[in-house]
């Protein structure tokens, strides 16, 4: 039985083009390509030349549909012969499928044989060299573009953002504001995306404003509200992430999941469990990442039993099936706990092959509990997973350090120089006067203010001794007399960065640090002492949490 529309087709006596390229549109979109081909051959055979329409709407299929051969075939034969060759609209069209195809190189000719181009033909090859990678030529293109519009700022913005190079993001986003081009709600939240990278707590308050005046407030919207919870949370301000939330009119399982990812990170867990809770009173059923907040809860606050429980429940309450990230989040609290054993008989007893992930939280929980044998086991394993991850031969030469293992520490040293691996050089950065992010590297003397900031160290490690403190040896991994390891541990990056802060900030505002790597276990009874003498607020966010000092204390309770 034939459809209505080509029935009344067939009834055509004399089909112009337009009539023709109606029938392969309406083939198109129902994703039927080769009825859609047939027709434009019926055409070609009878004599019809195509329009523009005619090509863009079978191009257009051959994006959906990934379909590099016909889409080849309908450039060399009608665009390039036919010459639809400066047809903008058609050109477009071709550049979008090559995208869409992973031939960057071909979308790129087309581009630049075209004798005209529009915004679009701009836009959607520097969306494209975002998409793999190539920051350098998207920046390129964007500069050879005259008349920049909201999509092409926004695509420069969100680029560099995904691209984890926030600072460039917020650099283009100002030059977007100072050119008087307005920004929308998905430029916005890619700035915010940038802030909540960065930590920028700052720029982060001016950002919100900004998304209020232009009538994207999270009142209103469940999107920009769940993306301002994500960034005051990963900002180190849980409280000001629930008052957003708290002011949300509108309420759905992404705001409530970035919400509850929010506690878990900064071991607010019973926070975490009761706003679970809440949810599930005003019957929105969670979902994946929702279980991942709440389990990580229990991870984060060393809650066994009931990290057991929501695992449990996940499936058989609210058909959720566990995935590998969930059983990662399990391994995790497990190892924490100490439980090593039962973490290892839930990894051998797993429906799915573990990931890196999986045997990293096993390394490490050893690193915690000092265990260099089951880590040296999960250590293997990731070698073959993550060959080139600096990050587990490190933790493993830590843990051998910890335990005075030299032997397996200059193992792992050997192994990473055959392999040609380079170690990430700590950093941590914290925001200046007018949001400005300053950065250091352990023994970093670089700064403008080096010489204040060692005298304000030099003072405070004077006031903590004074105090009792005396510095974990155990974190510098190497065989080094005691006094060289003071010496590296006294430069590590998140004290300069604190010293600066403590130069530069206001006396009654809570301190902020960023750091990229795991905060080491010197540095963390350095930053509990610090709090207490100083009567400051030390907000640290490590690459696995957050932790609060305050008094004397460490809202992680020592467990991270």
């Amino acid at each position: 039985m034939q459809p209505y529309s080509t029935r009344i087709f067939h009834q055509v006596d004399y089909p112009n083009p337009f009539v023709y390229t109606a029938l392969i549109r309406g083939y198109c979109n129902e994703k039927n390509q080769e009825k859609g081909v047939e027709m434009y051959r019926h055409m070609r055979v009878n004599y019809v030349d195509p329009v523009s329409f005619t090509l863009t709407c079978l191009l257009k299929s051959c994006s959906d549909e990934e379909n590099l051969i016909l889409g080849r075939q309908m450039h060399k034969e009608r665009v390039t012969i036919g010459g639809f060759c400066r047809d903008v609209f058609v050109c477009n069209t071709l550049i979008d499928m090559y995208v869409k195809c992973g031939e960057l190189g071909d979308a790129r000719k087309v581009f630049d044989e075209m004798p005209k181009r529009d915004v679009i033909s701009w836009t959607t090859l520097i969306v494209a060299y975002m998409k793999k990678g190539d920051t350098v030529g998207a920046r390129v293109l964007f500069r050879g573009l005259d008349d920049k519009d909201m999509v092409a700022w926004t695509a420069m913005v969100t680029g560099f953002e995904q691209n984890g190079r926030p600072r460039e993001a917020l650099r283009y986003f100002e030059m977007m504001m100072n050119s008087g081009v307005e920004a929308d709600e998905l430029t916005l939240v890619g700035v915010i995306s940038a802030c909540a990278q960065l930590g920028a707590i700052k720029y982060a308050g001016w950002v919100r404003n900004m998304a209020e005046r232009l009538g994207f407030g999270p009142e209103d919207s469940v999107f920009m509200g769940s993306s301002l919870i994500d960034m005051y949370s990963k900002c180190g301000s849980v409280m000001e992430a629930y008052e957003v939330f708290k002011g949300m009119r509108v309420k759905n399982v992404f705001s409530y999941s970035s919400m509850i990812v929010g506690f878990a990170a900064h071991g607010c867990g019973k926070a975490a469990f009761d706003l679970f809770e809440e949810m599930i009173k005003t019957d929105i059923k969670p979902n994946k990442v929702t279980f991942i907040g709440v389990l990580s809860a229990c991870s984060h606050s060393g809650l066994v039993d009931e990290g057991r429980k929501y695992f449990d429940m996940m499936e058989k309450w609210y058909g959720v099936v566990p995935d590998v990230d969930h059983y990662t989040c399990l391994i995790d609290l497990l190892g924490r706990a100490g439980q090593l054993e039962e973490a290892l008989h839930v990894i051998r007893d797993m429906p799915m092959e573990p990931h890196g992930g999986i045997w990293g939280a096993v390394l490490g929980a050893c690193r915690i509990h000092k265990n260099p044998d089951i880590a040296e086991f999960a250590a293997n394993h990731l070698f073959e997973l993550e060959p080139d991850g600096i990050g587990n031969y490190v933790l493993l030469a830590n843990i051998y350090a910890s335990v005075g293992r030299w032997e397996g520490v200059q193992k792992v040293r050997k192994l990473v120089r055959e392999r040609g691996l380079r170690k990430n050089p700590a950093c941590s950065w914290v925001e200046g006067e007018k949001g400005i992010i300053h950065e250091f590297y352990s023994n970093d003397a670089t700064h403008p203010k080096s010489r204040e900031i060692e005298l304000v160290l030099k003072d405070l490690l004077q006031r903590l001794k004074l105090q009792g403190y005396e510095p974990n040896l155990s974190s510098v991994p190497y065989d080094l007399s005691e006094e060289e390891k003071k010496k590296i541990l006294y430069t590590h990056s998140e004290k300069l960065a604190l010293a600066y802060a403590l130069l530069t900030s206001d006396n009654f505002l809570p301190i902020r640090i960023m750091k990229n790597l795991r905060i080491c276990e010197d540095c963390h009874l350095f930053m509990c002492a610090a709090s207490q003498i100083t009567s400051r607020e030390i907000i640290i966010r490590d690459n696995v949490r957050f932790h609060h000092f305050r008094d004397g204390k460490c809202s992680c309770g020592n467990f991270w």
